[in-house]
């Protein structure tokens, strides 16, 4: 995360957590990463908060009324992540007492939600990603950061996908295409230097 381009500054960045709920770690192949991506998370969440950087918390939550329901989740007849259930909630192992919570209602953490208003007030200039899952909210919500100009790195062993070969392409491609930097939890909290008391 060296400042030698634009897709490299990181200077003020913000970390994003993604869908870090119950509902999504019943998916087998993410219950299987749950343990290493919560306390990557949570790694990295302390780092942040010691290092002064915003953490921003987003979850996914819909109302049963079908209106904020997706065209498949109509489609199917089906909703999920419903306010007020277990699934809805944040896996109990994490520790997000200081985060900012963001609730949203698709895949991408921008549509319709206030974190670019937040971003702004706290004068964030990138993002660092972790969550699930990397091949639908956490591209889509990169996707949406390119565009709007802000670098991003994803911390690949805080993030989880049901697809793994899905996952390695869209991580590649959000890295080619987008610029983005894959890179470990070390490397990510190496560069946050904790507040002077």
């Amino acid at each position: 995360m060296n400042q030698t381009s634009s897709t490299s500054d990181f200077s003020h960045p913000a970390l994003l957590l993604i869908d870090l709920q119950a509902g999504f770690f019943e998916d087998p192949a993410l219950a299987k990463s749950r343990a290493q991506v919560a306390a990557n998370c949570n790694r990295l969440a302390a780092a942040a908060n010691a290092a002064g950087i915003p953490v921003i918390s987003m979850r996914t939550v819909h109302k049963q009324d079908k209106s904020t329901w997706t065209l498949k989740m109509l489609e199917d007849g089906q909703g999920y992540l419903f306010e007020g259930t277990g699934k809805a909630a944040y896996l109990p192992e994490l520790q997000l007492q200081d985060a900012i919570e963001v609730i949203k209602r698709r895949d991408s953490a921008f549509w319709n939600t206030e974190l670019t208003d937040l971003l702004l007030v706290r004068r964030a200039n990138s993002l660092v990603i972790a969550g699930v899952s990397s091949d639908t909210c956490i591209s889509a919500t990169a996707a949406d950061a390119f565009a709007a100009n802000l670098p991003v790195a994803v911390a690949v062993d805080a993030t989880a996908s049901g697809d793994p070969d899905f996952e390695s392409s869209t991580l590649e491609f959000m890295r080619k295409q987008h610029r983005q930097k894959l890179l470990e939890t070390d490397q990510i909290i190496s560069q946050w230097k904790p507040e002077k008391e």
